[in-house]
């Protein structure tokens, strides 16, 4: 979460989503004011370029634009973050078209392929809401630890080396962690009624 977020001067995500649908270009401004640093590291998580971070971090201003109506996202954060992956994965392929992507980059997303969590566009917004409920409702049953592991993973694309550096426990932890979280989220998911 970016540090600016606890300023006097910060909009509400409601407020913010409110001026995308106003069609007013203030949106962009507080939208980059609030989230700006977050969403540049998780771009550079996976491009490793700070020009290309730069770039994504404005196709995803353009995107949020373009998006906000019809779509009225229930966390701002996590639907600005999943554009910035998209877009940064979408780069980092065609500038590495001869290459393969390092699985450390895309990792992260494929985990997460099984648990009904992929193209908007698939989903009513009636019910990527209940979903997101879902989750949230999910999230908040995890430790402070874990929910630090599913946020940093699978929402920053951290390394799971970085992950436990920051946390100061083994490479071997956050593994049984991500365990723990994926087999969680599954069982979550189904008890709502959603096939994983």
């Amino acid at each position: 979460m970016n540090n600016n977020q606890n300023s006097p001067y910060m909009l509400s995500d409601s407020a913010i989503v409110e001026l995308y649908w106003a069609r007013d270009e203030a949106a962009i401004k507080h939208t980059d004011l609030k989230y700006r640093n977050y969403l540049l590291r998780v771009a550079y998580n996976i491009l490793i370029d700070a020009q290309d971070s730069e770039e994504c971090l404005n196709d995803t201003y353009l995107s949020a634009w373009d998006s906000m109506p019809p779509h009225r996202p229930s966390v701002l954060q996590a639907f600005l973050s999943t554009i910035t992956r998209h877009l940064a994965i979408d780069r980092y392929r065609r500038k590495h078209t001869k290459k393969s992507i390092p699985p450390a980059f895309v990792s992260p997303l494929s985990d997460l392929e099984g648990f009904a969590l992929g193209d908007d566009s698939f989903y009513s917004a009636r019910e990527a809401s209940a979903l997101a409920e879902v989750i949230s409702a999910w999230l908040r049953t995890l430790d402070e630890r874990k929910r630090y592991v599913f946020m940093s993973r699978y929402y920053d694309a951290r390394p799971i080396e970085e992950i436990a550096q920051t946390l100061g426990c083994a490479r071997s932890t956050v593994n049984a962690d991500i365990a723990y979280i994926k087999t969680s989220l599954k069982q979550a998911l189904a008890k709502e009624g959603y096939t994983v």
